[in-house]
């Protein structure tokens, strides 16, 4: 069975005011939903930044609480609300799980190996870092691997390659390429010609642009006002 983490939670009320008052004592407030009524609860802070890793995705966690209504649920942490400037976390989302029904979610896909097209002047090449899966919460793993040591020049591994469980079920299309060993000069190519096009489209000395570009039109006023910037969840 996979690991469990224990997370406190407690009882919040909800309002602009109160979740200001709860973030300058370091406790975020979160909102757990899924498989039981909504309940608007507060975390600490300390635990979402140690949490909300790329270590901890997909961990299964259990609530410990006051409200009997929350706890002892088991709950994935789905999602993080990051104050922009001062990266700061400011909301959470909770997903309460039924630990008899299926979820989907995406996990991480890691390479392993060195390919033998390196020694032949290739360069390998992650393309899909994250393939979707359904299965049932217990089963979730922890991220796949892959190895790639066989990989030439020009061959691949594809999401059909990945070895996983009976009790899961592969989402992501199986033709998707997850890893591929091209040419250097090939890489070297594709990342120039952008910065190529670039410069062919910027004016020539003198304000006349370079032969065969084509003007940039010139940009419309546009008399909308900017939205609004998204207020933080209560």
């Amino acid at each position: 069975m996979k690991q469990r983490i224990e997370l406190t939670v407690e009882n919040r009320t909800t309002g602009k005011h109160f979740s200001r008052s709860l973030r300058k004592e370091k406790k975020i407030p979160a909102v757990i939903y899924g498989a039981m009524e909504n309940a608007n609860v507060f975390v600490n802070e300390n635990d979402v930044l140690k949490y909300h890793t790329r270590a901890y995705e997909n961990a299964l966690f259990n609530l410990k609480s006051g409200d009997a209504k929350a706890n002892g649920k088991v709950v994935l942490m789905k999602s993080v609300d990051i104050h922009p400037l001062s990266r700061r976390p400011v909301h959470v989302d909770f997903f309460a799980l039924d630990l008899t029904k299926n979820v989907r979610l995406s996990v991480e896909v890691r390479l392993e190996g060195k390919p033998i097209g390196l020694a032949e002047g290739g360069l390998l090449n992650q393309v899909i870092r994250q393939v979707e899966i359904e299965c049932l919460p217990t089963e979730i793993p922890e991220f796949f691997t892959i190895d790639v040591s066989h990989l030439t020049l020009g061959t691949s591994v594809h999401v059909s390659d990945l070895k996983i469980s009976e009790k899961m079920k592969m989402l992501s299309a199986p033709e998707l390429t997850l890893a591929v060993v091209n040419k250097a000069e090939d890489e070297v190519a594709a990342a120039a010609t952008p910065a190529a096009d670039a410069a062919a489209a910027a004016p020539a000395a003198g304000g006349k642009a370079a032969p065969g570009a084509k003007a940039a039109a010139a940009p419309k006023a546009d008399d909308k006002k900017a939205a609004p910037a998204k207020d933080a969840k209560k």
